[in-house]
């Protein structure tokens, strides 16, 4: 089934409005921790598991023979060479809470190409968009990233994982970026960090251990508003943990100097 970045963009957008409705009213309904992760505070939701069925219940209703991936469910299979990547709830402690910063992300990958990306607020009213070749909005509106500023003056994000060793790794390693760049954001949504990049509301952002469903909507949104994105080799000595595991965005000409800050703050190999 045939169909252009823009229309899976739109797709990726219409469903994750409805999920974002759902997840709003769940919330107003009270939030029932269902299961947890990788530790005892990284939580699942019922929520978590509503939204994410109502996502992939709509995508395969347009797009039958499309893969899905998606964090609270087991994959599915397609034949078309099309993959949907989504995070039904992307901030969940955010969402537990009640604070604002969490998301619903939907991504599109054709052919293993991140094409298409959506990424719409649950607690602010707010949605990222973009395709490629069409570029990035926000709220309907054209957005880019900032211009290349001095590392010393960006205002980076960043989140933590659960793992209690990979805090403390990615503390140790803040301790030693926080004096060289303007200030540190921690907001607690990988997608929305991401959407503050391509938007300009931030100069960068790293983050060690996110997965894809995590950053790939938001990747499209950067990239398409001049950004670069990447998940580059870091230092963190665990078992079982992958080589690749540190996930980077800047503007597209800001990329090397930050790069070079986050090795030296011991972020990178």
């Amino acid at each position: 089934m045939s169909a252009g970045p823009d229309e899976l963009r739109d797709i990726a957008l219409a469903v994750g409005r409805e999920a974002a409705v759902l997840a709003r009213a769940m919330r107003e309904e009270g939030v029932d921790v269902a299961d947890t992760k990788s530790s005892g505070t990284d939580v699942v939701t019922r929520a978590d598991r509503a939204v994410e069925d109502l996502l992939r219940r709509r995508i395969l209703e347009q797009r039958p023979d499309d893969s899905i991936l998606g964090e609270e469910g087991d994959d599915h299979a397609g034949t078309s060479g099309v993959r949907w990547i989504v995070d039904p709830i992307d901030g969940t402690v955010n969402y537990l809470y009640g604070l604002r910063d969490c998301a619903v992300s939907v991504a599109a990958e054709r052919d293993g190409e991140l094409v298409a990306g959506a990424v719409v607020g649950i607690g602010a009213p707010v949605e990222y968009a973009a395709a490629t070749g069409h570029g990035a909005t926000r709220d309907g509106q054209p957005i880019s990233v900032r211009p290349d500023t001095p590392v010393g003056q960006r205002l980076v994000h960043t989140g933590f994982g659960y793992r209690a060793e990979v805090r403390a790794h990615q503390s140790a390693c803040l301790a030693r970026l926080l004096p060289q760049v303007r200030d540190i954001r921690r907001f607690g949504s990988a997608a929305l960090d991401i959407c503050h990049v391509a938007d300009g509301s931030g100069d960068a952002y790293v983050e060690e251990g996110p997965m894809p469903w995590d950053w790939s909507a938001a990747a499209v949104v950067l990239r398409e508003a001049g950004g670069r994105f990447g998940v580059l080799p870091g230092t963190m000595a665990l078992e079982g943990w992958p080589a690749e595991s540190v996930v980077v965005a800047t503007p597209a000409d800001g990329w090397d100097a930050f790069v070079g800050l986050l090795r030296e703050a011991g972020f990178l190999a």
